[in-house]
């Protein structure tokens, strides 16, 4: 990881200062590095001993980094990895362009990887990632939309990087398809898990611990989870409160703490964070093809760290 982080600070890098200067403010945040984690990882677990990783864990954290730059602009957000959202400090045209150079930087380095096929499952997630957030979006408001329907989202938007982050570097390794599939089964479902207890900790959460303010996605008109389970068993006064706030967005200040307590009253944090645990426990348990090793351990220890971050 500390290879990964040197060729990502080297490839954020411009003449054009304004570039290494944003991309630096989010990138440089930290953040939690799953991806790249979860690549050199899978990496080892196949037994690779080229580089090639290094830069398919880089890209994936390109990719990524880009995707946050776009949607703090679509929607708004005031924090990111507890920091000001970069488009309030720099604009929303340098943002989308500096999140739109990330992109370039990661499809770099995955040429640079040495392997089409692993070229092309992490050029496929990019464009079904963008489908997943542009479903998403079209999907703001929408009162008649299910938790599988959600589900379907989260696979797309943010499950599709996590199975890409797991799956390229098992092809550089020359994995066979059993460990192959395992893997991007095990990023796919880690990736759910970590996006259902997202969603819980926006309605149950706190800012330090989220990284961004409690509430962006109520506030933004998202249906997740836990609005989509509370919306299940709604009565009508509360169904008329939900599209009042979310499809038609006329909400005050005293709303949030509505939408909490009608959450909280359908069990819709618990039944997200649930659903995390299944998806948590499916992906450790698809590492069960691959020998026991103090790795194969950790990377199931990943997926009992990603539903803890909500106790």
């Amino acid at each position: 990881m500390k290879r990964v982080e040197a060729e990502i600070a080297r490839r954020m890098q411009s003449p054009v200062g304004m570039i290494p200067e944003i991309s630096d403010h989010l990138v440089g945040a930290g953040g939690k590095r799953l991806r790249p984690l979860i690549a050199i990882a899978a990496a080892g677990l196949c037994d690779y001993r080229g580089d090639g990783h290094i830069k398919l864990a880089a890209a994936v954290e390109f990719i990524h980094n880009a995707t946050l730059l776009h949607d703090d602009v679509v929607d708004g957000s005031d924090l990111r990895r507890g920091r000001r959202a970069a488009n309030l400090i720099w604009g929303n045209q340098a943002t989308v362009l500096v999140g739109d150079f990330l992109f370039a930087r990661s499809f770099n380095l995955m040429v640079e990887a040495g392997s089409l096929d692993a070229l092309d499952v992490l050029s496929r997630a990019a464009s079904v990632i963008a489908e997943g957030e542009v479903r998403q979006l079209a999907a703001a408001g929408d009162m008649a939309l299910t938790e599988a329907d959600y589900l379907t989202i989260i696979e797309a938007k943010t499950a599709e990087l996590f199975a890409a982050a797991a799956e390229a570097p098992a092809i550089l390794a020359g994995a066979d398809d059993s460990r192959r599939g395992a893997l991007a089964f095990y990023g796919r479902s880690l990736g759910l898990a970590f996006q259902l207890v997202d969603d819980a900790l926006d309605y149950g959460g706190d800012t330090a611990a989220l990284g961004k303010s409690v509430g962006d996605d109520f506030r933004e008109g998202k249906i997740t989870m836990p609005v989509a389970v509370a919306l299940r068993g709604a009565s009508d006064e509360e169904r008329a409160f939900w599209s009042r706030v979310m499809a038609d967005k006329d909400q005050t200040e005293e709303d949030f703490a509505k939408a909490l307590d009608l959450v909280r009253r359908r069990r819709g944090v618990e039944a997200t964070l649930d659903a995390a645990r299944a998806r948590a426990t499916a992906a450790a348990d698809a590492l069960d093809v691959f020998a026991p090793s103090p790795l194969r351990d950790a990377m199931q220890g990943l997926a009992e760290f990603v539903v803890s971050r909500a106790s």
